[in-house]
């Protein structure tokens, strides 16, 4: 994690502290020349004098702007930068991440963090960097030049200075679980907030909006309770400070006053003793201020890099093995794999084997493990036991990237990214022509409607292609697949929104490919599957049966059944 802060920053991580503590070495001059201003040149009558002071306190005002700008903008930079290395570590690390790995944090979280928690850590680093020298060299010289002036009044701050830091430290201890338990709270509303979002049809066909809306003001209640709670004992401290402070200055002023009539300290003396007292309190009210930022971004930064920290539980080899390419095929050998800490396998000792030009049916219940099982051959779900071949090698052995450019994979819900047509189909392979666009959208069967719509290609698709039909997504999903001419082929229930003919259609497409792909599909339609060259039952996540549908039809209770029940269906 130290490469986010220090990575094309040293230089603003070191000057933007020097600049600020250059300015705190001016602002500690003035109540010195202040001082001198009043017993040397108003007290004598020197008006030559207090000319040549103020023109100096002039230069120390300039010198001190320009410092504390220049350190801002260094401060402000580093800061950003920071937050910029940081999202793109933390976005380019979940890419990487597993379902497995997904799962076990939630969406939310995720969300969450890359956001709200990397601008908390980028408030931290532009605090501690414009207060980290400043604050303690003022604090400490102000002290210092307290001493050279009046041994016995400075030990009104030798006492000060301790009785606030300890006031920060615990109010700092009391603060800082309330600050967890806020950022934990604001991921359980705003997974709340997303599932609303993305289920409003659902919750609307079931008129459950006062009961979301209940559910959300009573976590929403939560979140605030814990934000007061935490705010309330934040807020004590300015006004400790405050009292602590203005305390010692009460004191100062009648111990300088007694001083003065005495003849033991000059009225310049006490001024300048009344002005480092004073910035020790603009000190330590900043640095009382950055310990709740910094509780706020540690809070953060511990968040995020629990993710960063996370090693994928899917490994990537990084290369591939000689025979890399050789032969087409696919193998399951004795594969068993269980979501979680379940103590039932999704699936059990899978074993099959699919050839070039092979189509193989998937069919079976729902939860029989058929999407689980076609997820093992592109690596989006790692075996537990047993082996996935591909051309003769495991999967594992593979880098991710080669491996899933032999495949192409229409998931189970057809998800589109805003943009246009092209652009969705594009994201198949990105440097395919017009001409193989279309031809994707042909076998798709998606050419007719893309030509109607305005633009054809260049048609805006909206954010999750909310903007066109289920029937319509599934087929440009299966043209972003198509388009890279896979040599592994995966459906996965990809034509559940098509009508029949249409299916037809596409089937007969697929089945005609030059280029003799493994085609897996996976459906509940016995349809679907009845004209590939193998039919896998799977019952429980075990294989029931293999074989043609003539072969399943006779052999297999479970088939047989799905056939008898899709036909009464039918009439």
């Amino acid at each position: 994690m130290r490469e986010f802060f220090f990575k094309n920053n040293k230089k603003e991580f070191i000057l933007a502290p020097l600049l600020k503590m250059t300015e705190a070495v001016f602002e500690l001059l003035v109540p010195l020349v202040v001082a001198g201003i009043i017993d040397k040149g108003i007290a004598n009558g020197d008006r030559a004098y207090v000319i040549r002071m103020t023109i100096v306190l002039i230069i120390f005002a300039v010198s001190g702007f320009a410092a504390a700008v220049t350190a801002q903008f260094f401060a402000a930079k580093a800061a950003g930068d920071c937050a910029k290395n940081m999202r793109s570590a933390l976005f380019f690390h979940i890419q990487k991440l597993s379902f497995r790995d997904r799962d076990k944090f939630g969406e939310s979280t995720l969300l969450t963090r890359i956001t709200d928690d990397v601008t908390q850590v980028e408030t931290g680093v532009n605090s501690v960097l414009r207060i980290v020298l400043r604050s303690p060299v003022v604090v400490i010289g102000a002290m210092i030049m307290a001493f050279i002036i009046n041994v016995q009044l400075a030990v009104i701050f030798a006492v000060i200075i301790p009785a606030v830091f300890l006031t920060v430290f615990l109010i700092m201890k009391a603060t800082s679980p309330g600050y967890k338990k806020t950022q934990e709270k604001l991921d359980d509303l705003t997974l709340i907030v997303r599932e609303n979002l993305t289920g409003m049809r659902v919750v609307r066909a079931f008129n459950r909006q006062e009961a979301e809306v209940k559910h959300f003001s009573r976590e929403n209640k939560i979140l605030t309770g814990i934000q007061k709670a935490t705010g309330i004992i934040s807020a004590l401290m300015n006004p400790l400070t405050y009292a602590i402070i203005n305390i010692g200055v009460i004191i100062l002023l009648y111990a300088g006053a007694v001083k003065v009539n005495g003849g033991n300290l000059s009225q310049g003396e006490v001024v300048a003793l009344y002005n480092y007292l004073s910035q020790i309190l603009v000190e330590l009210l900043k640095l009382a201020n950055l310990v709740v930022v910094m509780g706020k971004a540690f809070a953060g930064y511990r968040r995020a890099k629990e993710i960063i920290s996370t090693k994928p539980s899917i490994s990537d080899a990084g290369f591939d093995p000689a025979s890399f390419g050789k032969g087409r095929s696919v193998e399951f050998e004795n594969v068993s794999y269980s979501y979680g800490d379940a103590s039932e396998n999704a699936l059990e000792s899978i074993t099959f084997t699919a050839h070039s030009g092979e189509h193989i049916g998937i069919i079976g219940g729902t939860a029989s493990g058929k999407s689980t099982l076609v997820n093992m051959i592109p690596r989006i779900l790692d075996v537990r036991h047993g082996v996935v071949k591909v051309d003769g090698v495991d999967v594992r052995e593979y880098s991710l990237r080669n491996l899933r450019e032999k495949i192409g994979i229409v998931p189970q819900k057809a998800l589109l990214f805003k943009g246009t047509i092209r652009e969705n189909v594009l994201y198949g392979k990105s440097d395919a022509t017009d001409d193989e666009v279309w031809e994707a959208l042909r076998l798709a069967k998606a050419d007719d409607f893309v030509r109607e719509k305005d633009g054809g290609l260049d048609f805006m698709v909206e954010r999750s292609g909310v903007n066109l039909s289920g029937g319509q997504r599934q087929r440009i999903s299966i043209a972003r697949a198509l388009i890279r001419r896979p040599r592994i082929l995966i459906l996965d229930d990809s034509a559940s929104a098509l009508d029949k003919a249409t299916e037809s259609k596409l089937r007969k497409e697929i089945f005609n490919l030059d280029y003799n792909p493994i085609v897996f599909t996976v459906s509940q339609r016995v349809s679907s599957v009845m004209n590939a060259d193998k039919i896998i039952v799977m019952d429980e996540g075990r294989i029931s049966g293999i074989g043609t549908h003539d072969e399943m039809k006779a052999a297999n209770s479970i088939y047989g059944e799905i056939c008898k029940t899709q036909l009464r269906e039918q009439g």
